[in-house]
């Protein structure tokens, strides 16, 4: 559908009486975002279409493909309005009885329902789900039946209500008096006041100003913002333009990483179709307001993550961070006062100002206000995007929104805040999730990235992997970050290969501090967080590795052997044949043997040992040492 152009503030108003009527469809939502897509989405909607025109339902349904519904490991899943009946993992030879029976009768199908592995019950709606339950999703929740790319959706919604009201009635200062009296803060990690952001850029009178959206989404693992852009761009396009007024900035600037193709695709679209609406341009609606917004694709650097390192990306040249003061509010996008908030941040902003500063400041904490969304990953039951209210706990997040460990573990950690966060213990637990509590941990919330860790994690070697990230992606221009994550990756190196000592540990933590205190930008400075964290919280585990040569989680490959268990080996002999490395050969027994000093711990024999045999087991510290040594003797 062609989108009306508004030529002015009264068109726009009359559009939201005329869309106050419902159709009376029954709408079928299926998740089509990037994880959706990966899990067959497309495949499962052609279905759809062609069951709704071999069941003559044209005109009686109504399938929208939306973006991400959260509940990620469920996709693709369905969800029936108006009853919000919700089907995961929908398979195509479901299609046609859920068209049929649920569709267009109503009814709930049982089968094909979510049934909840500790309870075995099973939830028809959406809402009754143990996932959703103390979420509090003003954000997501826009997206359930909502086509990223239908401006009339949008508008159905509410969409660029925001926007009206602010150019009809609000003066840009009391935009950002609104934005203060909020309490929002940036969602990109540092959790900077967004009003008084704004605030100082508005006072400051240079011209021209500019806005950037930051979706330079790095941390492994996290995805909240790409859930956003692929699922409601415009959400954000509105956000910036309320912005642009509030701070007197002429133009903005998206930018997102080259790996989100479906974003980038979405977001070029609905600039394009803003610019057809009206609704973004010169003289916006009539009105003397003038503003553009342009998609800048970035090459993936994790760097450019942190704003100076961003501008300069924008600029196009290389995404090197630089020192502050002074500050983009200041001296930002080509010397100009530049104001940059992340995804997240910008898509608050229409719901702040249609609901008002007190709806959105009475949730959260006195500091902290409002919701945020994390991407819960690792070895949780349910993963997928939550979102919650701030000030909630961690015990609250992982353990009932994502439903505990799986298969009977426990969950011993939680990595909060990607590769500049820290390792929190399941002690821990209650701690909340805030602004200020997470820092006096020793962690910070970050984008939103929260991995949940069980005792088959080897913190060392997590510390390790996050380290090798950031030495990695570091800009390499100071030398504190350059040759401080070069030196603390060396060290637990050699921890995680049995050769450490315990005076290393001492190392670590100087030079981690070190780097904290005199790194150029924030990627150096907050480097270091995993390890320091690690080491205050999990100290035994570093001094098992240098003590005793053991990894408890079997997972440091050169402190782990395999053995085989002649009281449960078959003699198959299936371990022997599989070997690429020749460290199996027949021992006096008549069963086989594992040379420990030939074995590269690949893991194949264990795989291809019979399962109910188990024969093949992993051992380390004292056990892999007298594995060792009843080998040698063996030979």
């Amino acid at each position: 559908m062609e989108p009306v152009r508004f030529n002015s503030l009264k068109e726009l108003n009359a559009c939201y009486q005329e869309n106050q009527s419902s159709s009376g469809l029954r709408i079928i939502s299926l998740s089509a975002a990037s994880c959706g897509q990966a899990s067959g989405a497309l495949d499962l909607a052609a279905a759809f279409d062609s069951a709704i025109k071999e069941l003559d339902l044209v005109g009686k349904v109504d399938l929208k493909l939306t973006g991400c519904h959260g509940f990620c490991q469920l996709e693709p899943d369905v969800i029936i309005f108006p009853e919000k009946y919700f089907y995961p993992n929908v398979k195509a030879k479901e299609v046609k009885h859920i068209l049929l029976e649920t569709g267009l009768a109503g009814r709930f199908i049982p089968r094909l329902g979510f049934k909840d592995e500790s309870s075995q019950k099973v939830f028809s709606r959406l809402e009754e789900l143990p996932f959703y339950q103390g979420q509090v999703r003003w954000l997501i929740d826009r997206q359930l039946d909502l086509d990223p790319l239908s401006l009339e959706d949008y508008l159905k919604h509410g969409g660029f209500q925001a926007m009206g009201t602010v150019l009809d009635r609000l003066t840009p200062e009391e935009v950002i008096e609104e934005i203060v009296a909020s309490g929002l803060r940036g969602r990109g990690g540092a959790g900077f006041s967004t009003g008084l952001k704004w605030q100082l850029a508005r006072q400051v009178t240079a011209q021209p100003k500019y806005l950037i959206c930051n979706g330079d989404e790095g941390d492994p693992g996290a995805y909240m913002d790409r859930g956003i852009l692929e699922s409601n761009p415009y959400s954000v396009l509105e956000g910036m333009i309320i912005g642009g007024y509030a701070v007197g900035a002429v133009s903005g600037f998206i930018y997102v990483r080259q790996e989100y193709p479906l974003a980038i695709d979405r977001l070029e679209k609905a600039v394009a179709t803003l610019h057809q609406a009206g609704l973004l341009g010169e003289k916006i609606l009539g009105t003397d307001f003038s503003f553009d917004l342009e998609l800048v694709r970035g090459a993936g650097a994790f760097v450019s993550g942190e704003e100076t390192a961003l501008i300069a990306s924008v600029e196009g040249q290389r995404a090197n961070p630089r020192q502050r003061p002074p500050f983009p509010v200041v001296r930002g996008l080509w010397g100009k006062p530049t104001v940059i908030n992340n995804v997240e941040t910008w898509a608050n902003i229409p719901l702040i100002i249609r609901n008002g500063a007190p709806w959105f400041s009475t949730t959260g904490t006195d500091k902290s206000k409002g919701t945020k969304i994390f991407s819960l990953v690792g070895q949780v039951q349910y993963s997928g995007l939550v979102e919650v209210p701030l000030g909630i706990t961690l015990n609250e997040i992982v353990n009932k929104i994502g439903g505990g460990a799986r298969q009977g573990k426990k969950i011993k950690a939680i990595q909060i805040g990607g590769p500049s966060g820290g390792c929190l213990p399941a002690d821990l637990f209650d701690l909340r999730v805030d602004y200020e509590s997470l820092p006096k941990a020793g962690a910070i919330m970050g984008s939103g990235g929260l991995i949940a860790l069980d005792e088959d994690t080897c913190l060392v070697n997590l510390a390790l992997y996050f380290l090798k990230f950031a030495r990695d992606e570091s800009c390499g221009q100071c030398v504190p970050c350059r040759i401080g994550t070069q030196q603390m990756v060396r060290i637990l190196e050699k921890i995680t290969r049995g050769e450490g000592e315990l005076s290393d540990l001492d190392l670590l933590e100087k030079t981690g501090k070190t780097m904290q205190q005199a790194s150029l930008c924030g990627l150096g400075r907050t480097a270091p967080n995993p390890v320091l964290t690690a080491l205050r919280y999990f100290r035994h585990e570093f001094e098992e590795h240098i003590i005793e040569k053991k990894c408890r989680a079997l997972v440091c490959s050169e402190l782990v052997s395999y053995v085989i268990d002649e009281d449960k080996c078959l003699g198959c002999l299936l371990c022997l044949d599989s070997c690429p490395y020749g460290a199996i050969e027949v021992g006096p027994s008549g069963l086989p043997q594992i040379i420990t000093s030939a074995c590269k711990a690949c893991g194949l024999c264990s795989s291809v040992c019979p399962e109910k045999f188990q024969a093949v087991k992993l051992v380390s510290g004292q056990n892999q040492q007298q594995a060792s040594l009843t080998s040698t003797g063996n030979n």
